[in-house]
């Protein structure tokens, strides 16, 4: 049961880095937020695969959790 907690908690962290590489920057850095990029994320969605891209980062990030929570419940 270890052993197959410790594979699935390897492959959600590769599934989260890779979908938070993946995902698009949210303002230009700083020069965007001094010069208004802040307004511009607060007041759109993602769209298309930005949005698939925070589902899959969400889901992973909540199951990232439970097996390190079940991991270390077991030991």
């Amino acid at each position: 049961m270890r052993t197959f907690l410790m594979v699935v908690q390897l492959i959600v962290s590769l599934v989260l880095i890779v979908s938070v590489l993946l995902q698009s920057g949210k303002s230009a850095g700083l020069s965007g937020s001094i010069a208004g990029g802040a307004e511009q994320m607060m007041g759109t969605k993602a769209r298309g695969m930005d949005a698939v891209f925070s589902k899959i980062t969400s889901v992973c990030a909540i199951m990232f959790i439970a097996v390190a929570l079940a991991l270390v419940a077991i030991q």
